[in-house]
């Protein structure tokens, strides 16, 4: 079956052809019909199975016939969790409707606003962009939805992982209830579809392949290595391996800079790409590596959502993930589109836990080899596969509400540590055991009584033995009256 029995127009029909596509896959030949028929859609499917033209053509299928836009309004809406994706998004929006009538805008962070805020004035068919960025955009009334026709959650999986629920139920409040709503996500987890549950409509759920399998024409295997091995370990397989293009996942950002600086002065020039470099920076990096005047790309796992190379012969686990579920999406940055591809991880004893992690979710023993003068020091322990079902994540339970000034300031008990207020010096204010003792009650060795023992010496007219009033000060207790001084005391 080809795309040309999925009633698609001739001008999109040709965008696919230039772009080399003639038969849609699995993903694109269910999800394209229903939302045709204007049907809300959940579909799951794998990492570089061709999700985004699988709503792509058909929104722009629909939008073809339509109104023409107003000025700051927007007809189709894309959320994406990363910059990347949006970028990525947007390209593909802007291939498939280079022969129709259509415009398109990409808003996201990191850039500055003003261009921005120009394109939206003059209104956007299709709009990709972020949650933070969409929201200042309306925020300061440059992008209105009254016009708004379909809503895309893009990677709704990474989108809750990040935090971006309540950005997306702020959208949610926002939009039209009179939409079509399509949401796309590697796994279909309870949190999916609790937020489903206020999205769609009696919707069409589409499954094109098992929960966090990987595509087999991925060839998965490892390295043991000790961890101060690692570098020296991927410079040799980037030089005997002769590989021109390779992606590496490192855990943090810190470590992606480490490891690129170490590349390149190996010899093998190299760019990280991660949340602290500038949005400059990173697409400056993206496109170097995609052109190859950068052979090696080390990236994290947020940055790399959204890289999306043809052909990327080779993906490396520098550090294999916590997550296990990350593993899945690292490696299927390779082997997309029906291409061949390796991913290489290089695991030592500490990594062992997130391993096991690893091979039970993806019900494979990843083979192991071991790299000609590398042997490590701390052996990996052996792999024994635990075929148990994995549990699915019990809900969150929501946090109790804080109790305290609604301006933010710490209430009298929540200064004092909510200890008795006698037992805390802090604690201005009178003890329990002063505030029962009767008014007429003074302590021993107070002022008052040695006034009287000043009054009956005969000293009670000297200046120099007055005592101040035994009136309570601020703390509620009793002053304590200072020693008479004698009458011929040096004042000078």
């Amino acid at each position: 079956m080809g795309f040309t029995s999925l009633a698609l127009s001739a001008p999109i029909l040709k965008a696919v052809q230039e772009q080399g596509y003639d038969t849609p896959s699995p993903i694109q030949a269910k999800a394209i019909p229903a939302i045709l028929e204007g049907q809300d859609v959940m579909a799951a499917a794998q990492t570089g199975t061709g999700k985004t033209a699988g709503f792509t053509l058909p929104i722009l299928e629909r939008l073809s016939n339509g109104p023409r836009v107003k000025n700051n309004h927007v007809r189709a809406l894309i959320l994406t969790p990363t910059r990347e994706l949006a970028a990525q998004v947007h390209e593909n929006v802007h291939n498939y409707s280079r022969y129709l009538n259509l415009n398109s805008a990409v808003v996201f962070g990191g850039v500055k606003i003003n261009p921005q805020m120009v394109k939206l004035s003059r209104g956007v068919d299709v709009l990709v962009a972020t949650p933070g960025r969409l929201m200042d955009l309306y925020n300061q009334n440059a992008v209105k939805f009254s016009q708004l026709e379909v809503l895309v959650l893009d990677e709704a999986d990474r989108m809750l992982d990040m935090g971006f629920i309540r950005d997306i139920r702020k959208i949610l409040d926002l939009l039209p209830k009179n939409r079509q709503n399509l949401l796309f996500s590697a796994t279909f987890s309870n949190e999916i579809r609790e937020l489903a549950k206020g999205l769609v409509n009696n919707p069409v759920e589409i499954s094109v392949s098992t929960a966090n399998s990987t595509a087999t024409t991925i060839e998965q295997f490892i390295y043991p290595a000790d961890k101060r091995q690692k570098a020296p370990m991927l410079v040799k397989l980037i030089k005997d391996g002769d590989w021109r293009q390779v992606l590496v996942f490192s855990r943090t950002k810190h470590g992606a800079n480490r490891l690129a600086f170490y590349l390149n002065n190996e010899g093998i020039t190299a760019a990280p790409i991660h949340g602290n470099k500038s949005q400059g920076a990173r697409t400056k990096a993206l496109a170097d590596f995609k052109s190859g005047q950068v052979r090696v790309l080390v990236a994290t796992d947020i940055a790399a959502r959204g890289i999306d190379i043809p052909q990327l012969p080779q993906v490396v686990n520098f550090e294999i993930p916590h997550v296990s579920e990350d593993y899945v999406h690292r490696i299927g940055r390779t082997g997309r589109a029906g291409e061949v591809g390796k991913a290489i991880s290089l695991v030592c004893a500490d990594e062992a836990a997130e391993l096991f992690g690893i091979e039970r979710l993806i019900q494979t023993v990843l083979p192991r080899f071991e790299l000609e003068g590398y042997k490590p020091t701390n052996a990996l322990p052996e792999s024994v596969l635990d075929t148990r079902p994995i549990k699915a994540k019990k809900p969150k339970k929501p946090k109790k509400p804080r109790t305290g000034h609604a301006d933010g300031q710490r209430s009298g008990d929540n200064a004092r540590g909510h200890k008795p207020a006698g037992k805390n010096k802090r604690h201005f204010g009178p003890r329990n055991d002063d505030a029962k003792k009767p008014q007429g009650d003074k302590p021993k060795g107070t002022g008052q009584s040695r006034a009287n023992a000043n009054a009956g010496s005969g000293n009670s007219g000297n200046s120099a033995n007055r005592t101040r009033s035994n009136k309570p000060n601020a703390t509620g207790k009793p002053q304590q009256n200072r020693k008479p001084r004698p009458a011929n005391a040096n004042r000078g």
